[in-house]
């Protein structure tokens, strides 16, 4: 039978009894608190409330836990906030093993499970919207306890209101305030107090359970590494800027004798038959051989899990990575290595704050594994060569006068071992008041009973906003205010309601209306203009669908270089100058079907919904694109370059497949569409099922497979491919398809490329449509020449023989390709395998 921690609630919610019941679990899972755990558990079980600042690994996390099993004890309702889904999904997973699955529930705007649970785990904007619609009067019942992760947040410029309006919202409410890079709290600690009525304890330690040692080194990286190596202070997490800059520096680095045969055979064992695929996979599987791994935001899902289980196994010695491990990344470090001390913001290349460096700095040193902890800066690349030469020269004069200094690279942002010791002392920098004003805000408050006017007006002066600033909030909301009455969104009352209101809402908001696809009712709107007998009716669905769902912006970036390309050759043949390539260039961009309709449409909607206004409509075509070129994933990551974007494309495809089942009505889903559905969500779950797995996870656990622990069991790999048939089906026709499309544009090269091993080379394609060509003038590639009456499958047992017929221009369809499809060879390629049999006259 599972202990959980629920079980040890005291019947007493004396101090003492809690800290004393808490510390006894504790002990008995062979932990010895720390003296600045003792001390933020002693406030919390007081009552206070408690910013907790200590270095990364001091575990902040055991007293999060602690502040939550008080807050049940006492019969409030506690919040866990995060900045990002994928750190609310983990604590939420964790925290059902400790307080059972009954006692914890989580919404992150994708997804909401247990809402009514008396411990939820939410991102920060969706807390901020619940204290905003229910605010100060909010019971403890609802909002008793805030444990706020990662709250140097705060001073994100565009999320950082979310991490304000609870503390000014909720003074009912017991706040845990945590991170290992605050600064100064002064203003926390007295702020909180004064809103509150609670004492607010700040708690901070700047002695690690693993103490750091800093370097600066002036040795060339492969040095630097392979002395590391040899002085055992692996894992080495070797932190870069850039995606690309981590998979360059890993593939250098296959030059080092990483690790021994045996560790190499330990390393191949451990990945047993783990699917790679091509590009970016093929790439990885060599580096993790070698023992090198790369972790970043664009790898595939299933990719950076592999990274973090060799690593946790210690198998890995070297991960090249980005500075993505500030925020949660998995893996044990025992050293640090920063390769810059610059990173470009998004505006210009600046050095690094001082809570940035010691973010990553922090990650070094593992706590029960470490005595000590490592991070080391390289120096620039041109001060490391000029300390070589001027070591090669000795103390001889007239060599040291002929050195001739390398000078740093033009627009080079400097950085110098004064750089380097100035982070390592600096405390990080106070935190900076973030606040915003929305349509959002004002909606959720006016949703409220009371006045709103009063109720906006102490948000707007008393919050952490100097005064200047408040009145710029001030006007703002004025005018969203007069946007939404001239709407006819809200309407002013002659006497006050029941509930104390002077003005209210004309129209009923769902809870998460401002951040679960804010824009679906636009896309169902827009839906109900197209014909559903259209041939295009599918994917123009699909277009609306995909112009309200985040942008793949390393996707749209490289279809619009793509095009510009394309589009600079066709001008360059038509002989136009340089200059009148350069300006019509400039309307030159990625694909944006439907982008009149759904433009006008946004404008109609937003007339009547002004909050609209806080959201961007953004037509696009990632889904679309790949369908009507018939890819599948590999294929589209190759044709537009997208090898260090794989996560980014797969999540998006992800997102847009849960909002197509989501959001748009059964009534809606035509058969060529639910096929295109069907297809989109197979196409996902065979590059890469965790993506799924998560959502089913989080949507029913119950219905979850689970190991002794309670953590979910991640398959080892996707289903067979063939198992659902309207999806495979699909992926069959699109296959077929793409030969027709090839066919079209008489590319007998690609086509050789696709089905030489069936014995149809480039040759053998064009020999047989040159009969086609001598009586038609082209082959048909439009909606109607891929749709289903134009493809015959005929399931036999284990093979299907296939038949697509060309849509030439007199409609005679008296032409079609003939092929078999392998249901097990599918099934191992985890796509449709084609063998084209024929090409001729039927």
């Amino acid at each position: 039978m599972t202990d959980f921690l629920t079980d040890r609630l005291p019947g007493d919610t004396d101090p003492d009894a809690l800290f004393d019941a808490f510390a006894t679990w504790v002990g008995e899972r062979g932990i010895e608190l720390y003296p600045a755990q003792e001390e933020a558990l002693i406030e919390l079980v007081s009552g206070s409330n408690v910013i907790l600042s200590t270095p990364t690994g001091s575990g902040k996390s055991l007293v999060a836990v602690g502040a939550h099993f008080a807050a049940l004890a006492e019969g409030r309702r506690s919040f866990y906030t995060a900045p990002i889904k994928a750190l609310v999904s983990e604590k939420f997973f964790s925290l059902v093993e400790i307080f059972g699955a009954d006692n914890v529930g989580m919404m992150t705007g994708d997804s909401s499970v247990n809402p009514d649970a008396p411990i939820i785990c939410c991102t920060a904007e969706i807390l901020a919207n619940l204290a905003l619609r229910l605010g100060p009067e909010a019971d403890v019942e609802e909002i008793g306890q805030v444990v706020a992760d990662e709250f140097h947040f705060y001073s994100e410029p565009d999320r950082g209101w979310a991490w304000q309006v609870p503390l000014l919202e909720l003074p009912k409410a017991q706040f845990l305030l945590m991170s290992a890079t605050l600064g100064d709290v002064s203003f926390f600690e007295k702020d909180l107090t004064r809103r509150t009525g609670r004492s607010t304890a700040v708690v901070t330690s700047a002695q690690r359970p693993v103490p750091l040692t800093f370097r600066y080194a002036l040795t060339p990286i492969h040095e630097t590494v392979s002395e590391l190596l040899h002085s055992n202070q692996a894992p080495i997490y070797i932190v870069h800027f850039s995606q690309a800059a981590a998979v360059e520096r890993a593939q250098a680095l296959m030059s080092i004798n990483v690790c021994s045969r045996a560790e190499k055979e330990a390393i191949a064992e451990a990945i047993g038959n783990f699917r790679f695929s091509a590009g970016f996979g093929r790439t990885l599987s060599r580096l993790v051989r070698h023992g090198i791994g790369v972790h970043h935001a664009g790898m595939l899902p299933k990719y950076r899990r592999l990274v973090e289980q060799l690593a946790q196994a210690g198998l890995l010695k070297l991960i090249c990575g980005t500075d993505t491990l500030g925020v949660g990344i998995n893996v044990p470090i025992r050293t640090v290595v920063l390769s810059a001390l610059t990173k470009f913001d998004g505006t210009r290349q600046r050095h690094l704050k001082a809570r940035e460096f010691h973010q990553i700095a922090g990650r070094a040193g593992r706590a029960g594994y470490d005595t000590d902890g490592y991070v080391v800066v390289q120096a620039p690349d041109h001060v490391i060569e000029n300390a070589k030469a001027l070591e090669k020269a000795g103390d001889d004069p007239k060599k040291k006068r002929k050195i001739v200094r390398k000078k740093a690279p033009e627009g080079f942002v400097n950085w110098t071992e004064s750089t380097f010791n100035r982070l390592v002392a600096a405390e990080p920098e106070p935190l900076t008041s973030s606040f915003k004003v929305s349509h959002s805000m004002l909606l959720n408050v006016i949703s409220r009973p009371g006045d709103a006017f009063a109720h906006m007006r102490r948000l707007l002066e008393d919050n952490h906003e100097d005064r200047p600033a408040q009145r710029k909030h001030i006007l703002r909301a004025i005018a969203i205010y007069r946007s939404l009455l001239a709407a006819g969104v809200v309407e002013e009352l002659d006497e006050p309601d029941a509930d104390g209101r002077r003005v209210r809402l004309t129209v009923d908001l769902q809870l998460d209306f401002a951040l679960n696809q804010p824009l679906s009712p636009l896309a169902l709107a827009a839906i109900e203009l197209l014909d559903p007998e259209s041939p295009s009716y599918a994917l123009d669905v699909v277009s609306i669908i995909e112009a309200t769902v985040d942008d793949p912006k390393q996707v749209l970036a490289q279809q619009q270089f793509k095009a510009r390309n394309e589009a600079i050759a066709a001008m360059k043949a038509e002989g136009l100058d340089y200059e009148q390539r350069m300006e019509l260039l400039e309307d030159v961009t990625y694909p944006k079907p439907l982008e009149e309709l759904l433009e006008a449409a946004y404008s109609r909607y937003r007339q009547g919904q002004p909050w609209v206004a806080d959201y961007r409509l953004s037509p696009k075509s990632v889904v679309r694109d790949m369908y009507e070129r018939a890819m599948n994933f590999v294929e589209y990551i190759g044709y537009y370059g997208l090898a260090r974007s794989e996560g980014v494309l797969l999540r998006y495809l992800a997102d847009t497949y849960d909002t197509l089942r989501r959001t748009v009505p059964d009534d809606a889903k035509t058969e060529p569409l639910q096929d295109l559905i069907e297809w989109l969500g197979e196409l996902v779950r065979q590059v890469d099922s965790s993506l799924l797995d998560e959502w089913e996870a989080l949507r029913n656990p119950d219905a979850v497979e689970r190991d002794d622990s309670g953590k979910p069991v991640q398959s080892e790999g996707p289903p067979p491919v063939t198992r659902n048939e309207r999806a495979f089906r699909v992926l069959v026709r699109n296959e077929m398809f793409r030969r027709v499309q090839l066919a079209a544009r008489e590319d007998y090269e690609a086509l050789g490329e696709l089905d030489a091993e069936s014995g149809w080379d480039a040759e053998a394609w064009e020999d047989a449509l040159a009969e086609y060509f001598d009586v038609y003038d082209e082959i048909r590639t439009g909606p109607d020449a891929r749709g289903p009456n134009l493809l015959i499958i005929e399931p036999e047992g284990e093979l299907w023989r296939v038949r697509q017929i060309l849509d030439d221009p007199e409609g005679n369809h008296d032409w079609s390709i003939s092929a078999e499809v392998d249901l097990a060879a599918s099934d191992e390629a985890g796509g449709a395998v084609i063998r084209v049999v024929d090409v001729g006259e039927t």
